[in-house]
């Protein structure tokens, strides 16, 4: 059997390399869609809105094709907080984070350009830190990377020394639930070629 097109509407590499793993062919098509983060809903509604519009954004463009979305924010305090512009706010951010427990809310969306059906749904994770000092902060806030990963820190890359512990998927914290994606995909009735994922390397807390 011939399978449809899959695009994954994301330049994320982490996004990628998760479907990579998973054995699932693809394609990458930045959407360009706009997120608007004032809109007024709960954080899982935010993030299945923002996910269904990037995907519709790509899926407009093609005939025949399935479209995989995503958006991934972090809550904290009853607060959202996106990428940090400066050091400084960086630095405020994980020292507000520091020896909490924050939750990370997935949404991702599936949209068939043929059939023009879709779906949206949102995935949560709790992560807790451990209890920085400040110069694990300014040592961390001084590599960069706080700047490029909202609520300024990346797990899958220096950010996993800031963890204590995960409560639930570690794929979604990373901005992609593939357990539920995969579900979903299966409900379009599409052959989806994958292989057991690849086993994931113990991390320690």
């Amino acid at each position: 059997m011939v399978t449809r097109k899959i695009i994954l509407a994301s330049a994320s590499p982490w996004r990628r390399k998760i479907l990579t793993d998973a054995g699932v062919s693809f394609t990458v098509e930045e959407s360009g869609y706009k997120e608007n983060m004032s809109l007024k809903l709960p954080p899982h509604e935010l993030a299945k809105k923002l996910a269904l519009g990037k995907a519709l954004a790509v899926a407009r463009k093609h005939s025949d094709a399935i479209v995989i979305g995503a958006d991934t924010l972090i809550v904290h305090k009853k607060k959202i907080l996106g990428k940090p512009k400066t050091r400084l706010l960086a630095k405020a951010m994980l020292e507000s984070l520091s020896g909490a427990t924050h939750t990370i809310i997935t949404g991702f969306a599936i949209a068939d350009s043929r059939t023009r059906e879709h779906v949206s749904k949102s995935v949560s994770t709790e992560v807790t830190f451990k209890k920085l000092s400040s110069r694990q902060i300014d040592e961390y806030v001084k590599t960069g990377e706080p700047l490029r990963a909202a609520g300024g820190y990346a797990i899958q890359d220096g950010g996993s020394k800031l963890i204590k512990g995960i409560k639930g998927d570690y794929d979604n914290v990373a901005g992609l639930p593939m357990k539920e994606l995969l579900a979903e995909l299966k409900r379009f009735e599409r052959k989806v070629m994958h292989t057991p994922p690849k086993k994931q390397a113990a991390r320690g807390n």
